[in-house]
């Protein structure tokens, strides 16, 4: 994923916009969304680690991950079932074969498990927040080096207006230097706002899986701390818990799995051990 991949990604998203406000207007859509039922909220374990697993049918890096005519509803119960304390559903159409009728089906799925659903795409405007909020989205990811600080204020305004949680993703030190500087500047209290890292290579897209240790320490204190890409084992998750993340955002890895329940509920025992070794009499 490139500045040049970002842009056009970008790009794409603003299409998407622009076509769903020729049929329904920003304040039309807002006031929809504020009417819908409340969604699930994100509720974290007293132990100190969770999961946030993704619905991704396919990545630019890997391929194809799943058929596009995938369970999605039974995929996401799956996940729920195995103690997702979130589920991240890929809804960008071009390059993740993604769309809104899956956040659709995996929210209305989740809701009876009080499990939310998260929209992962590439954010641009504040619409989109209540595209996710209306398809029964808890919560959206926004990319902090794709748009200027002040669309990134606006983003989180209206998920604030919504009652969402919002992870913002860094890749880098400078990421996380824009991230301290929107905390710094924000009248907002930090609440429902999650720091996430996702430790992809930008240009070769390759995972650099010790950037997650690398940029920890550099995380704002008083947020939850969430590890993208590079987790995809029991291994990993107890190395990213020992690093301080609190959740760990697991996609592709769950997608291949060939008993994604176990896999999730590997990687949940190995990072909840790892913290409660680290909190005398927490129990394991």
């Amino acid at each position: 994923m490139s500045a040049d991949f970002l842009a056009q990604m970008a790009a794409g998203s603003r299409e998407r916009v622009h076509a769903a406000q020729r049929a329904c207007s920003d304040a039309a859509l807002l006031a929809r969304a504020l009417a819908a039922a409340p969604p699930p909220l994100l509720r974290r374990s007293p132990t100190g680690f969770d999961l946030i697993t993704e619905l991704k049918l396919r990545s630019p890096a890997a391929g194809q991950l799943r058929p596009a005519a995938e369970d999605v509803a039974g995929r996401v119960v799956v996940y729920a079932q195995a103690g997702a304390a979130a589920v991240s559903v890929l809804t960008e159409p071009s390059r993740f074969d993604g769309s809104m009728a899956h956040l659709e089906i995996a929210a209305r799925a989740l809701a009876p498990l009080r499990v939310p659903a998260m929209r992962k795409d590439f954010l641009v405007d504040p619409y989109q927040v209540s595209e996710a909020r209306l398809a029964g989205a808890a919560g959206v990811l926004v990319i902090l080096r794709m748009l200027p600080q002040a669309q990134i204020e606006a983003l989180l305004e209206r998920a604030h207006t919504l009652g969402m949680f919002v992870v913002l993703e860094a890749f880098d030190e400078h990421d996380i230097e824009l991230l301290h500087g929107l905390l710094a500047r924000s009248a907002r209290p930090l609440t429902g706002l999650l720091a996430g890292v996702n430790c992809r290579d930008l240009t070769t897209l390759q995972v650099v899986p010790r950037r997650l240790e690398q940029l920890a320490p550099l995380l704002p204190t008083s947020m939850a701390r969430v590890a993208e890409s590079g987790v995809g084992s029991a291994d990993d998750a107890r190395r990213v818990a020992a690093a301080g993340y609190d959740l760990a955002l697991v996609g592709s890895a769950l997608m291949q799995a060939g008993d994604p329940l176990a896999l999730a509920n590997a990687m949940l025992r190995a990072g909840r051990a790892v913290r409660a070794a680290a909190v005398p009499g927490a129990a394991s």
